[in-house]
């Protein structure tokens, strides 16, 4: 809970609330809801499948193919080719893609950058008291280096990533864990999201949703997910959460 002093010189304190219920924990996914990552997805892709003699993918292809992990857009890249993958090439174009990726943040070529809104958001949400944690498909030390290198680490208590779990979103495993990190019941969290993939996981956890309609969400129409409510950036979501309590 956060203290401020309103204009009669009174302190006022903030709590967060979901449709009247109070709030300990706001989960956001990564790509496409904090952060623009697509530019530097691409690049690392079409680094990776260079290597295997594949023709480059483009970035507005590569975007309609994020989520449910990495795994999941080496298949998506070779089925757009018209190429089919044993198991032993997937992890090998999968280890190359991890290999670039990791060398963007190594080398200073990222591009990523958060979307508009986002690091007033995260401040203000922790300044009133939530836990914040990210929970993504990402590879755990990729979404940490990030966060860290953007800036907004700070205000960022846990990030749970696709190898932080036996299963990945849309599986609901990776939200009840961060909730039990936290020592937050999922009755008290809110998941904030861009994707059919978080919204799956959201109800399979028992969990309110919140989406954006700027995301990737697998090249579909980002407002015809079926969430709780929309925001349009994440500078409105303070106002739909924070409430001013009693005077002190």
């Amino acid at each position: 809970m956060s203290r401020r002093l309103d204009l009669g010189g009174r302190l006022l304190q903030r709590q967060a609330y979901w449709l009247g219920q109070p709030l300990g924990a706001v989960l956001f996914d990564l790509d496409g809801t904090l952060l623009d990552t697509a530019a530097d997805i691409a690049l690392a892709l079409n680094r990776a499948v260079a290597e295997h003699g594949w023709g480059p993918v483009a970035e507005a292809d590569v975007r309609r193919m994020i989520g449910r992990g990495a795994p999941m857009l080496v298949h998506r890249a070779a089925a757009a080719q018209g190429r089919t993958l044993d198991d032993a090439t997937h992890a090998a174009v999968l280890e190359r893609f991890f290999h670039h990726y990791g060398a963007l943040q190594d080398f200073d070529e990222c591009a990523a950058e958060p979307y508009g809104g986002v690091t007033e958001a995260l401040q203000q949400l922790h300044d009133a008291g939530l836990h914040i944690a990210v929970v993504t498909n990402k590879q755990q030390r990729f979404a940490t280096g990030l966060l860290q290198r953007l800036g907004l680490s700070g205000w960022v208590d846990l990030v749970v990533g696709g190898d932080s779990c036996e299963r990945r979103k849309p599986d609901p495993q990776p939200l009840l864990y961060a909730c039990e990190s936290l020592h937050v019941p999922p009755t008290q969290a809110l998941m904030v999201g861009d994707s059919i993939n978080d919204v799956q996981a959201a109800r399979a956890a028992g969990i309110p949703v919140v989406c954006v309609p700027y995301g990737y969400n697998e090249g579909r129409d980002p407002r015809s997910l079926p969430c709780d409510a929309f925001v349009d950036t994440l500078a409105d979501l303070p106002a739909l959460l924070l409430r001013e309590a009693q005077p002190a």
